[in-house]
């Protein structure tokens, strides 16, 4: 936007440059034509028409200048509204990537939430009433993980080694029993893995 404002304004600066460009050939033209027609006759008129002309002819060429400057100012603003069009069109064209990849994305992750919580409503159709209790509030508390394994005996819940009497305990434990981590309190699920 700074850069079209910039290129509106010296197209705006050019036009007036040109007109004032304008005004003043046609100035010198009018004066040129009365000294050539030889309807002044006054040897200082003729000399005050003459200095005229010769200043009309310096502005005229400091004008020029002026009108050459803001045109160079107007082709670099017109290069960089160009250059940033550009830039733009290639931000867009890889915002609508990354969204058309962002869109298809939540689309199969919508689709593994159904099929995931569908096996879930089975699986938690199979489980006790207290213990799927349990485990939801767990989960609730634990930002989503109600239950951790036991690998290399420690928890993979919070990440913490469990103690040699903690590992008896759970060694000694029958299959059903529930085992909770006395770190993070999320039942831990014992595998061949546990090292117990």
């Amino acid at each position: 936007m700074a850069a079209q404002t910039e290129e509106s304004d010296c197209a705006r600066e050019q036009t007036k440059a040109e007109q004032d460009v304008d005004q003043v050939r046609q100035r010198a033209t009018r004066d040129q034509q009365r000294l050539d027609s030889g309807a002044v006759t006054s040897p200082k008129d003729l000399e005050n028409l003459q200095r005229e002309i010769a200043s009309l002819a310096k502005r005229q060429g400091d004008l020029e200048d002026v009108v050459l400057e803001v045109m160079e100012r107007r082709e670099s603003a017109q290069q960089r509204v160009a250059e940033l069009t550009e830039r733009v069109g290639s931000v867009q064209s890889k915002i609508d990537d990354a969204t058309a990849r962002r869109d298809a994305a939540f689309e199969e992750i919508d689709g593994e939430i159904a099929t995931v919580t569908k096996e879930r409503e089975v699986i938690a159709g199979s489980i006790p009433a207290d213990l799927l209790k349990l485990y939801d509030k767990l989960r609730e508390q634990q930002g989503g993980i109600g239950a951790a394994k036991l690998y290399a005996r420690s928890c993979q819940g919070c990440r913490q080694e469990l103690a040699i009497t903690e590992l008896s305990e759970i060694r000694s434990a029958a299959p059903d029993t529930v085992i909770r981590c006395e770190n993070c309190r999320r039942i831990l699920v014992r595998t061949s893995e546990s090292g117990i």
